[in-house]
């Protein structure tokens, strides 16, 4: 049964440099914020930053069925989007359910002023993965984020990637 990672964490949180690690052991990575970027460009430069979200949703549904279908393959998927909202979350790992993988939470929780470092030089970039975000654009973010309850088989990730492989082979062997 193929495993289906949702990554979950605020905007620094590090959910695109693990979703990379993953990559190197196997797994399918897709990332919303690139195909936004590959469709439209740049945030903020090619088009204003108060369309983002229009201009995500179809990208989230084309990764939607990219993602049901590399599941369906078999193969393992890492989602690198950042699944805030726990409906979200229940819809992908719904989603992963009926493609006949196993979904799992990895948690990256990062407190703000630690974001706000990351940000920072992050924020110098322009590639696909670097929408800036303001210190009131983060404070907002904390506000729309539902951390993951403990009925969400969640794996919390500190930084440690041997654990983190180790517990993604473990919940491997337990599904089968």
């Amino acid at each position: 049964m193929p495993l289906a990672v949702l990554l979950v964490g605020l905007t620094g949180s590090g959910k695109t440099t693990v979703a990379r690690l993953l990559t190197g052991h196997g797994f399918v990575r897709l990332s919303v914020d690139e195909e936004v970027h590959r469709l439209h460009g740049r945030y903020g430069v090619d088009y204003p930053e108060h369309t983002y979200f229009e201009r995500e949703r179809p990208a989230i549904e084309t990764i939607r069925e990219r993602f049901v279908k590399e599941l369906q393959a078999g193969n393992d998927v890492v989602l690198d989007h950042g699944l805030w909202r726990r409906t979200d979350r229940d819809a992908w790992r719904q989603a992963a359910r009926e493609a006949g993988a196993h979904p799992l939470v990895v948690h990256l929780p990062t407190d703000r002023e630690e974001l706000l470092r990351r940000l920072a030089e992050r924020n110098q970039r322009e590639d696909a993965n670097a929408l800036t975000v303001t210190p009131e654009a983060l404070d907002d973010f904390f506000g729309r984020f539902d951390p993951p309850a403990d009925d969400e088989e969640v794996i919390i990730h500190t930084g440690d990637r041997g654990q983190l492989l180790a517990e993604l082979s473990a919940a491997r062997h337990r599904t089968g």
